[in-house]
């Protein structure tokens, strides 16, 4: 598949085959597979307080000759804490035990617990091209509610020297991104207890820009809202399939596929795929 590639003026300047990263089939069960696995790794380990519970000095005694502070009074046998004494008399409180005040909690959250979902390597690559070869299909993209159809949408390498968003902007605009950006300017606020945890707006996901190389145009699309932006070598399902549905809107620079092009990036070994067919011919 040949894709067209425009300058800053949107401008047709020259035609570029498509490498075969593009030509995977679509798998939605195995995008939202990888998706959970880099979305699982991003989890904050949490848990209590080790001595939570425990800071306290709780005793009760069962013995016949020690104390007979309990001994035959029926009492139930929760963990004490001692507030006074006077002979035999005895004035306490429950600690220490699940259900008291202040004491431990039965079964606390803990931080050794692992949270992380793991997939095989071969499955991630090929999770990767497949959300790659979604980017091309307008009805996918469309399901996302971008206002930008003509995937895919490759500019020269000019573009990753900008170091400005307002440059960015105007960029955009004239590419035809202009309903895609007002899209992306609008928010509104999250419903529920969201709001006092750190996550008060929704905002819309917008395109996913992918250049070749640390450049200043990283610095520059991070004061956009909506936008991301990654190196091409870095590419990963959680970005490619926001929510891990497959059809993200997609801008490359012209170094971006070249680059993904000659270094086979997410594409299978070939030297495992040479050995494996030399021991089948040799058991045959």
């Amino acid at each position: 598949m040949k894709a067209d590639i425009l300058d800053l003026q949107a401008n047709k300047i020259a035609t570029i085959e498509l490498p075969s990263q593009f030509d995977e089939e679509v798998r939605p069960d195995l995008i939202r597979r990888a998706f959970k696995a880099v979305q699982s790794s991003l989890r904050q380990p949490y848990g209590a307080y080790e001595e939570a519970g425990f800071r306290q000095y709780a005793y009760l005694s069962r013995r016949r000759r020690d104390f007979k502070a309990t001994y035959g009074r029926g009492m139930s046998r929760a963990p004490r804490k001692i507030i006074s004494k006077r002979g035999s008399q005895f004035i306490w409180i429950g600690a220490f035990a699940p259900g008291t005040v202040g004491g431990r909690r039965a079964h606390p959250p803990k931080v050794t617990k692992i949270y992380a979902k793991y997939i095989n390597k071969k499955e991630k690559r090929k999770a990767i091209r497949s959300a790659l070869s979604a980017s091309l299909q307008t009805e996918l993209i469309k399901l996302h509610g971008h206002k930008f159809y003509n995937a895919p949408l490759i500019l020269e390498d000019k573009i990753e020297s900008l170091s400005k968003s307002k440059e960015v902007k105007n960029i955009l605009i004239k590419i035809g991104l202009k309903e895609e950006l007002l899209r992306l300017g609008n928010k509104s606020i999250r419903p529920g207890k969201g709001k006092l945890r750190g996550r008060k707006y929704k905002k819309k996901t917008g395109p996913l820009i992918i250049v070749s190389k640390e450049c200043p145009l990283i610095k520059a699309i991070n004061n956009m809202q909506g936008f991301d932006i990654i190196v091409v070598d870095k590419l990963n399902a959680f970005l490619l399939a926001p929510g891990g549905n497959p059809g993200r809107l997609l801008i490359w620079s012209k170094a971006a596929i070249e680059r993904l092009k000659t270094n086979s990036l997410f594409m299978p070994n070939k030297k495992s795929i040479k050995e494996k067919t030399k021991k089948i011919k040799n058991v045959i």
